[in-house]
């Protein structure tokens, strides 16, 4: 059954400095239709009350209680976000205290009308500042969501899905910008890579998502072969250092390195000998076999 207005009146209580205020059972219990009449008189109420009293205090929470129906309202068009709903309410929340404290009964507009784009601003600023995996420009944030429309809005129209050239003039973007558009809405969720993906009948042919993305790559073992070699490289004698860039960097015969510095091609092998095995002994770690 419908609670009047009038019958939501029940006990009073004093603030001290101004007459008593009527205070009502359960206001967030209150049907919305009845919450527009009174949050009339209550926004009055409020402005007669003098902030930091006791009555002004109970005038405002009472109206938050009473317009909370506006925030699941508000809240209800972000269902599909993923997001946990009571953070999401939470949020709303924020945004109708902002309301309630910046309402001007004088403007002669509903309550309604002029909390629920601040209940949605909040959200909204929930949502493009936390909730993005990583750190995306603000510019396309906003251009996500207008992708998202104009998405929707020509598949429903071309039956199919719209191509850059296509999306480029309902955004008022170029295309390179609707192109950037999209690689950014990729950075709005993310998953593990210790998500199970079901692989079969029976749980032992689950596999994490790890497993079946990218493989090695053989170039790494040979980066750290390079990084363990460098120091030992750097340690030998500058002609042994000559001898070595000669051979394998400049790719010199063994009997043009000898030409180049005057001495025998059999003295260059032994000199580079030398070196290669000084080298080989110093990648080999204590206590593992050669």
């Amino acid at each position: 059954m419908r609670t009047e207005p009038a019958e939501a009146t029940t006990t009073c209580v004093s603030n001290g400095t101004h007459e008593d205020l009527p205070v009502l059972d359960a206001p967030h219990e209150i049907p919305p239709r009845d919450a527009r009449a009174l949050s009339k008189v209550f926004f009055q109420e409020l402005a007669e009350r003098e902030e930091g009293t006791e009555g002004h205090q109970y005038v405002r929470n009472t109206l938050i209680e009473m317009n909370m129906s506006l925030v699941v309202y508000a809240a209800g068009r972000f269902r599909s976000r993923g997001q946990e709903r009571e953070d999401i309410l939470q949020v709303g929340m924020v945004g109708l205290i902002k309301a309630i404290d910046r309402f001007d009964l004088s403007r002669e507009v509903e309550f309604a009308t002029f909390a629920v784009p601040y209940i949605v601003g909040e959200i909204k600023r929930f949502f493009r500042d936390t909730t993005w995996a990583v750190h995306v420009p603000r510019r396309l944030q906003e251009a996500r969501v207008e992708l998202a429309k104009a998405t929707d809005e020509l598949s429903a129209r071309l039956g199919r899905a719209p191509r850059t050239s296509e999306l480029a003039p309902v955004m008022e973007l170029s295309e390179e910008e609707v192109v950037e558009a999209q690689v950014a809405a990729n950075g709005y969720t993310s998953t593990s890579l210790d998500a199970t993906i079901a692989g079969g009948d029976s749980e032992e042919d689950d596999a994490a998502l790890a497993d079946l993305m990218g493989e090695e790559d053989p170039a790494l073992a040979l980066f750290e072969e390079f990084h363990t070699l460098a120091p030992l490289v750097d340690a030998l004698a500058p002609r042994d250092r000559l001898l070595l860039h000669l051979r394998f960097v400049e790719e010199l015969t063994q009997t043009q390195i000898g030409e180049r510095l005057g001495v025998s091609q059999m003295h260059v092998s032994r000199l580079l000998a030398r070196s290669l095995n000084q080298l080989r002994e110093g990648m080999v770690e204590p206590g593992t076999d050669g």
